[in-house]
């Protein structure tokens, strides 16, 4: 069965097609060959990620790069200093521009994976609950009046023409996301591999386009969201914004492809070889973190005159820039301990000393080394 285009990008798609499309735009060879590939690689992260000590901890690092590469697909860019010294200091709140719109998906990305540990499965609230925190705004789906259509970007001769227009009109948005839901909730329903499940959802999510703003981000955090879901991983570690933001035009081509030529192999391909290159990448990231924090650890070990030196290494590895009072707030040490190692240890080249606006930060070096990789 053909799948029903976008006739027309400048009128709301109103006539996007339910869920579930048509097995024969998904079973083909060559896809199910990658989703093979795919399969694979995030089986080998998810049993290399077991064994990591402390997974929080390192998630918390983890996590800030797929915030900043999320944001910077839709052109909000920072650098890792701003970055990493406004989540050191728990700025969100205070920061402005960039960093604070990065700090916010951070905050989604674990906001929902609690939410789905409690509820089990996805429903509107979850939805509107990341809307909320990456775009910073009360509302929630979008409206009838919501003028709503995707410009062309560049600055070639259709630049700032529609080049699509999602959904409209009464009850209309809320349709296709319960639909959507459903799909996502009932497998014995939809008995389809996640893996291709879940990039079939994505392309419908954004073809909905549910709310005014943060679509982009709403979606990319709904896909880690769906692995941990289905049990692909336990924790939210596989992050696929670096490689859409390499393969940016690959992406938009991908989407508009559904549109307007019912093109669903390309975008199946595209996004099973983003999950397989990005778990070979997380898998080998985690192995090097893990192994500057073992080495980091040794050393710390032979000086002989440092306390609890797991806690303290473990704490180093919780985000690249600290302070002498986290490790007062945790309780490790006496400020004037916990000032005295972390001189230490920048002593043995481990960490930097850097003074920002007349506030001192130590840097772990290796920690951010591989981070910016």
């Amino acid at each position: 069965m053909a799948y029903k285009i976008n006739a027309d990008r400048n009128k709301p798609w109103n006539d996007l097609p339910d869920l579930p499309i048509d097995k024969n735009l998904y079973e083909d060879l060559e896809i199910y060959k990658q989703l093979g590939e795919a399969k694979a690689a995030i089986g080998r992260l998810q049993g290399r990620s077991i064994a990591i000590p402390n997974q929080a901890l390192l998630i918390n690092s983890i996590s800030l790069q797929e915030a900043k590469a999320s944001s910077a697909i839709e052109n909000i860019f920072t650098t890792d200093d701003e970055l990493y010294k406004a989540y050191s200091e728990d700025e969100a709140k205070q920061s402005d521009g960039p960093t604070k719109e990065i700090l916010n998906y951070r905050e989604a990305l674990w906001l929902g994976y609690d939410h789905l540990k409690i509820s089990g499965q996805f429903d509107k609230a979850y939805f509107i609950k990341m809307y909320q925190v990456v775009s910073q705004f009360s509302d929630g789906i979008r409206t009838p009046i919501a003028q709503i259509y995707i410009k062309e970007s560049g600055t070639g001769p259709n630049a700032g023409k529609a080049s699509y227009t999602p959904p409209r009109g009464k009850g209309v948005i809320e349709g296709k996301l319960d639909n959507l839901i459903d799909f996502l909730n009932d497998d014995l329903k939809y008995p389809i591999d996640p893996l291709i499940k879940m990039a079939i959802a994505h392309f419908q999510f954004e073809a909905i386009h549910p709310f005014r703003d943060g679509n982009g981000r709403t979606g990319r955090i709904f896909n880690i969201h769906y692995l941990t879901n289905k049990r692909l991983l336990d924790y939210p570690i596989l992050f696929l914004s670096s490689y859409i933001m390499k393969h940016k035009e690959d992406y938009y081509a991908g989407l508009s492809g559904i549109s307007q030529r019912g093109n669903w192999k390309n975008w199946l391909l595209y996004m099973l070889k983003a999950i397989e290159i990005t778990s070979d990448l997380t898998y080998h990231k985690i192995n090097d973190i893990i192994s500057a924090q073992e080495a980091i650890l040794s050393a710390v070990i032979e000086e002989g005159n440092i306390l609890r030196p797991e806690s303290l290494v473990s704490a180093l590895f919780s985000q690249p820039y600290t302070r002498v009072k986290h490790f007062t707030s945790m309780g490790l040490y006496a400020e004037n301990t916990a000032r005295k190692y972390l001189d230490q240890l920048t002593g043995l080249e481990i960490l930097e000393k850097r003074t920002i606006q007349g506030a001192n930060y130590y840097l772990n070096l290796e920690l951010y080394r591989i981070l910016s990789e």
